[in-house]
């Protein structure tokens, strides 16, 4: 009751907290205080329930629970106050704060402005002051400037008074030495732009230095000349050595080095002068300084003779200049070795005397190869001279010589792109005339080792190994060429012959198709199969495998697009450059094994309808004869066999007559099995007799070629299997097919070891046969069914 006069009092309170706030619709307000008074009744039923209960003593209790409720009254009235009263407080002392805060903000921003505008007073009075130090400053780089152009111009008269000197003293090391640090200065003002005090310095250098370089020339070509350089003919054992020798060797050492020592200028010097490299060559290191004198002699005897009006420059004689390079190479090259390459070891030069010679001389080539290639263009039977001349002075240069292979040779000057096309089109010219002229002979079909058993595996027709002979030396022609975009160009001409030779060899056989078993039409086939065979073995050679991989780079540029299944095929090495061509081979391979085989099958067949029409269900059994013979039927069709075996052996390879004889033997099969034996009804002497016709003469026929012939002939041996049973195991397996055929479940429960019809036909040696054709061959014995 206490509580319930508390309870009132804390919810009046809250209601009138909430007045202040917000509206209270009546509605609500009534609803709620009605359902709150149930609310309280009920919790003041419980609290006397729990207090007091049903014990009339317990009422002495209530004096002290009145005052407890009382005291808790009072407490939570002293908190809603406390609480209602510190609100106000809070937020007063919140505003105040806020007020500071602003207004210490707005002095902050005064004194920002105040010193903004200091600071641009500073500003505007200062700029006049850093206009004045830029222009000093500028004035002082531009002094700077002009002292270092100064230095450097006294730093040039001061090397060349140097140089002067040391070479009126005749102290040519320091003058060298002089000419290399000008040289250095030189290329230390390659980036600046004072490019007339450039072009002033390097008329200098090169002044100096050809000075300089005339009289190490001088001095070095005298030696030269009493050492008899240049060896110009094959040299004797007769040249007594000078009697000066050693001291010669030592003049020829000291000039070496001094010329060494001036490459760096004569490079800066010759950067200028040298024409630009052709598209076709890559760049290579220049000449050194010593071997460039030394080539000097012969480079004059070469454009003496192979230049101008001479009669030894002839367009038609490429060989000419091309052998005499070769020859002078060959002729000074145990001078390079044993008298130049010590000196240039003992002076640190990383070069090879002779490879530098080689070079030299093959610049010379190269420089008329380059003058004389466009020329010939227009003329098909000298360009291919020239170009086998080129060919043969390559190999010559790289084997004989040693000529590195990472230097340009002469066969870059042909890969420029005028050149290089002539080129291809001039081989395709020759080639295909070629492949008309051979195609035209009388032999082409014919084997050139057809009566050499040893020799002639494949058979290959004349015409068939001239064209494979003839792509063979295409390929050794293009295989040393150094670009493999040229080399997949010379493929892709390749590509296209074979192409080319497989629509002849098309079109010829289907002239030949009226006579299937003429020499011609399997002469066009073993053709065929030797192309296929030759181009798969060129599939696994490393060159070709290498080319693969450039194709996969940039065959597409040269081969055509390339499908993302074919790169990748090509990339891990799985097809081959050639697999398209092989395809289409194999196909037309197909296509003319098939047309024979049809044509052997026709004769076969027709000389076998006798045998076909044989009466085998009245044949007398095998116990009223005293012994067996073959059917009389049978001997024109196995003769047919027997000669088109001999002739088709003789004529085809022996691949070739492999596939043949095998697909034969499986037509045959059939043929035997579905018009012989499926066609007729066989008593025992008929079954007897067709075993005896099968087993002992028309598998021995094929006993030539493997060594278990009845293998190919599965229908035949197997039916002769079932229709030769004796009638005790005939009437067994008939049981066990019909058993299997009804699936009586409870007779097969009966006999639980009733063996399956796949166990009873493989314990006979029936395995190829199903049941159903079993039980057709059982359905054509006569002689059983009547026990």
């Amino acid at each position: 009751m206490v509580e319930d006069m508390a309870a009132p009092a804390v919810e009046h309170n809250n209601n009138r907290t909430n007045d202040d706030h917000q509206p209270i619709n009546d509605t609500d307000t009534q609803s709620r205080g009605a359902s709150e008074d149930v609310s309280y009744m009920d919790h003041v039923a419980e609290l006397v329930e729990r207090e007091i209960g049903g014990d009339l003593k317990s009422l002495r209790k209530v004096g002290g629970l009145l005052e407890k409720l009382t005291a808790e009254n009072r407490l939570l009235e002293e908190q809603v106050l406390t609480v209602s009263s510190s609100v106000p407080l809070r937020v007063s002392a919140a505003l105040s704060a806020a007020e500071d805060s602003r207004t210490k903000l707005e002095a902050l921003l005064q004194k920002e402005r105040l010193l903004s505008n200091t600071l641009q007073q500073h500003l505007q009075g200062a700029q006049s002051w850093a206009d004045s130090l830029g222009q000093t400053l500028g004035q002082l780089d531009m002094l700077e400037r002009h002292m270092k152009y100064l230095q450097c111009l006294a730093r040039i008269e001061e090397l060349s008074d140097s140089i002067q000197q040391f070479l009126m003293t005749n102290s040519v090391w320091e003058a060298i030495e002089a000419v290399g640090s000008m040289a250095t200065l030189d290329m230390g003002l390659k980036e600046s732009g004072c490019t007339h005090l450039q072009a002033f310095l390097r008329e200098t250098l090169h002044f100096w230095h050809k000075i300089l370089k005339d009289k190490l020339a001088s001095d070095f070509e005298e030696v030269l000349t009493q050492l008899h350089w240049p060896i110009v003919s094959p040299p004797t054992q007769s040249l007594s050595p000078p009697a000066n020798a050693q001291e010669l060797s030592s003049q020829l050492e000291l000039l070496v080095s001094q010329l060494l020592s001036l490459q760096t200028a004569d490079d800066l010097i010759s950067e200028k002068k040298e024409a630009p490299t052709r598209p076709g060559l890559p760049q290579t290191p220049p000449l050194s300084l010593p071997i460039q004198i030394m080539l000097l002699p012969l480079s004059k005897r070469f454009r003496y003779h192979f230049t101008g009006n001479r009669q030894t420059n002839s367009l038609s004689k490429p060989e000419w200049y091309l052998t005499q390079i070769l020859v002078w190479m060959g002729h000074n090259s145990n001078f390079m070795e044993e008298k130049i390459q010590p000196i240039l070891d003992r002076a640190g030069a990383n070069v090879s005397a002779k490879v530098e010679l080689c070079r030299g001389l093959l610049a010379l080539a190269q420089e008329k190869l380059a003058h004389d290639a466009p020329r010939l263009l227009y003329d098909d039977t000298l360009f291919c001279h020239l170009v086998d001349e080129v060919l043969q002075f390559e190999k010559e240069l790289r084997s004989t010589h040693a000529y590195p292979s990472t230097y340009p040779g002469a066969l870059h000057i042909l890969l420029e792109e005028a050149v290089f096309q002539k080129w291809l089109s001039v081989e395709r010219k020759m080639a295909v005339e070629k492949v008309d002229a051979m195609l035209s002979t009388e032999g082409a079909w014919s084997s050139q080792y057809k009566d050499i058993t040893d020799v002639d595996e494949l058979k290959a027709p004349d015409c068939a190994e001239t064209f494979m002979t003839l792509l063979l030396v295409i390929t050794d022609r293009y295989r040393s060429l150094p670009c493999p975009r040229a080399q997949l160009s010379f493929l892709a001409l390749q590509r296209e012959l074979v192409d080319d030779f497989r629509i002849r060899l098309t079109q010829v056989m289907k002239e030949e198709s009226r006579q299937p078993l003429g020499a011609r039409y399997c002469a066009i086939l073993n053709a065929a199969n030797y192309i296929s065979t030759v181009l798969s073995d060129w599939g696994d050679n490393v060159f070709f495998l290498q080319l693969q991989q450039a194709a996969v780079s940039v065959g597409e540029e040269v081969l055509g697009p390339l499908g993302a299944t074919e790169s990748g095929r090509l990339a891990s090495l799985e097809g081959s450059l050639f697999e398209g061509l092989l395809a289409l081979l194999e196909r037309l391979r197909g296509d003319m094994l098939g047309r024979l085989l049809d044509a052997v099958m026709r004769d076969v067949k027709e000389k076998a309808q006798p045998y076909c029409r044989d009466r085998w269900i009245s044949l007398p059994s095998q116990c009223d004869q005293a012994t067996m013979s073959l059917s009389s039927s049978a001997c024109p069709m196995l003769l047919c066999l027997r000669d088109h075996l001999l002739q088709l052996q003789q004529l085809l390879c022996l691949p070739l007559f492999q596939m043949f004889w095998q697909g034969l033997a499986e037509r045959l099969d059939l043929f035997l099995y579905q018009d012989v034996i499926l066609y007729n009804h066989f008593n025992e002497g008929g079954a007897a007799q067709l075993q005896f016709d099968m087993t002992r003469n028309l598998f021995p026929l094929f006993g030539h070629y493997c060594k278990r012939p009845e293998n190919f002939f599965k229908h035949v041996k197997e039916a002769c299997i079932i229709l030769n049973l004796k009638v005790g195991p005939a009437l067994l397996l008939c049981d066990v097919l019909k058993l299997a055929e009804e699936g009586l479940e409870d007779e097969a429960s009966l006999r639980p070891q009733q063996p399956t019809p796949e166990s009873a036909l493989n314990e006979l040696g029936v395995y190829k046969l199903a049941a159903s054709d079993v039980q057709i061959l059982l359905n054509l014995r006569s002689a059983w069914l009547n026990h």
